[in-house]
């Protein structure tokens, strides 16, 4: 008999080996009274779906859609009924599931392929009623999702015969002898992580016609009876938009395309091209910039960078300094940190700790009284902030705008209109930087763009001795609440959005990241987060950052940056 502990209450029992979870589920079920459906569960700290079979003792750990990974596998369940359900109507089609956008998943689908995967005929609100009716019935069949597990080379030889060349790529330079792949009636696919037992668990969804394609809506995250809210983000989908173009362009749509072109010793290359279109889209920011500071009628003085964690604003910002200098602009710039009040008048959260993203962080009543002092042409001595002793210092930093000057404030608050009240908007130039991943494991497999940020963030802390891979962890989620709460809402009100993702950096990243994360201990629950990173990063082939140049927005979190912050 195995003896299995159930997190969710502390209690353990008895069962037999062999036993699913889902079969552990229904023992503790009457005791748990979970507020939401039970979707998965973390088996010693890793996320597994229902259906996994326990053979020795283990701590379990049962997740509704509210858990990070409780909502992955949802999706990813969702995502393969939308897929069967397009390809029972449609034969030959292509769908790409490409982005979390707009409170939902954006979908490319292709009902007739074009002269490329991603044109052809354009979607009708017509044939997205019909891929709701036939998901519906999915749904209401209850149909199974059977796992399945073969050889890698057998796996890559049925995705062959199915013209899944995105999915052979993959595998093919995954390194993996063994490989899982799903059937959901007749119809195959490949997810990298675990999904619910069968599609009648699927209760809360949407599907609608969204810009040139679908947009697949999933539960709110804080109470998945209902729907997630949605938000229309038309700029944010122009620079996925345009991200995916240059993706097509240089023949990068997923993994298995990067991962090729390194072992074509392509790599070198594909860093160079990745950071001259950053610095063709830095160019064409900073020209906008002058035109308009040069107009007549209410000339831009001020630009303002705001961005969630970890997207590269502080080097975006000294990037844009040098392109507005080449202008022959003076950039004056400081960050809003520097007007952080003393940390003893910190707002805190609800468990005590420090909010340190809350807007009342920011002491800005000072600062719209030292904006508007320098928009006059006054001197102002600013502030900076003393993050060691947790206040704030004035050691003689003074500005001053000459007829030549543009101000620049960066910081994760900088488009909150509280920071420049009394500025006229039309002297404002608004910039939202984050990084936008397009790059996807595979057509049906997206990588989150917070994945992406959060790497970063743990390589960074870690080196700088800030923080542990599990400190960070432990507090990303806090993170992205606040920016959920403070930066998001203001995104769509920028001037310009700039993707500072690149096309080869999870190959750059796994290089750094493996080690760092390895070092989260496994009966922790940050754990949990660092397998899957760990899992995910592993379908890129790591390469050296020897020939990332000292200017690149990466070398703010891989070390190595000429810039000093």
């Amino acid at each position: 008999m195995l003896q299995i502990r159930c997190k969710n209450n502390n209690t353990t029992k008895s069962f037999q080996e062999g036993c699913s979870l889902l079969d552990v589920y229904q023992e503790f079920a009457d005791e748990l009274k979970m507020p939401y459906p039970v979707v998965s569960a973390k088996v010693n700290n890793a996320s597994q779906g229902l259906k996994f079979r326990l053979y020795h003792n283990r701590d379990v750990e049962f997740l509704d859609a509210r858990d990070g990974s409780g909502q992955r596998v949802y999706v990813r369940s969702l995502s393969f009924v939308l897929y069967k359900a397009t390809s029972d109507l449609f034969p030959g089609s292509k769908l790409f599931i490409e982005h979390p956008l707009a409170g939902g998943y954006y979908c490319n689908f292709r009902p007739t392929p074009g002269p490329s995967p991603r044109e052809g005929r354009q979607v009708t609100d017509e044939m997205v009623e019909r891929i709701r009716q036939r998901m519906m019935e999915i749904i209401n069949l209850d149909m199974p999702f059977r796992r399945n597990e073969a050889t890698t080379e057998e796996a890559v030889r049925i995705f062959q015969e199915r013209g899944f060349s995105d999915k052979v790529k993959l595998l093919e330079t995954s390194g993996q002898v063994y490989t899982d792949y799903y059937t959901l009636g007749e119809t195959v696919d490949y997810y990298y992580g675990p999904l619910v037992p069968s599609a009648g668990y699927l209760k809360v969804w949407g599907l609608e016609r969204y810009q040139d394609g679908m947009l697949l809506r999933v539960p709110d995250k804080n109470d998945p009876s209902k729907l997630a809210k949605k938000t229309d983000q038309p700029r944010t989908f122009e620079v996925f938009a345009e991200k995916v173009k240059w993706d097509i362009i240089m023949r990068l749509s997923n993994a298995g395309d990067v991962n090729k072109a390194i072992l074509r010793g392509y790599a070198s290359e594909l860093i160079q091209v990745s950071e001259a279109l950053q610095e063709k889209k830095i160019v064409k920011i900073a020209e906008d910039i002058d035109k308009r500071f040069r107009r007549r009628k209410n000339p831009i003085r001020l630009v303002l960078i705001t961005g969630p964690s970890s997207s590269g604003k502080s080097t975006f910002c000294k990037r844009l300094s040098v392109q507005l200098l080449a202008c022959g602009l003076r950039p004056v710039s400081f960050s809003t940190d520097d007007y952080f009040v003393n940390r003893v008048e910190t707002p805190k959260l609800p468990n005590g700790d420090y909010d340190f993203d809350n807007v009342e962080t920011v002491d800005y009543h000072l600062l719209v009284e030292h904006l508007n002092r320098l928009m006059k042409g006054e001197t102002v001595e600013v502030p900076v902030y003393n993050f060691v002793t947790g206040k704030r210092e004035y050691n003689g930093k003074k500005l001053r705008l000459t007829s030549d000057s543009v101000l620049i404030i960066e910081g994760i608050h900088a488009l909150n209109p509280l920071l420049t009240k009394g500025v006229d908007n039309s002297t404002k130039y608004r910039i939202y930087i984050s990084a936008l991943t397009s790059i996807s494991l595979d057509d049906h497999n997206w990588i989150p763009t917070q994945d992406n940020r959060l790497l970063r963030r743990i390589i960074r802390d870690y080196n700088k001795g800030a923080f542990t891979a599990q400190q960070t962890i432990s507090q990303w989620k806090n993170v992205c609440e606040a920016e959920d709460q403070w930066i998001t809402p203001f995104q769509e009100t920028a001037d310009v959005m700039f993707n500072s993702a690149l096309n080869i950096e999870f190959a750059v990243l796994r290089t750094h990241a493996e080690l760092i994360l390895s070092t989260v201990p496994k009966n922790c629950p940050e754990y949990s987060e660092a397998h899957r990173l760990l899992k995910f990063i592993h379908y890129f082939l790591p390469i050296s950052d020897k020939e990332i140049p000292p200017t690149s927005i990466m070398r703010e979190f891989v070390g190595g940056s000429s810039f000093k912050y």
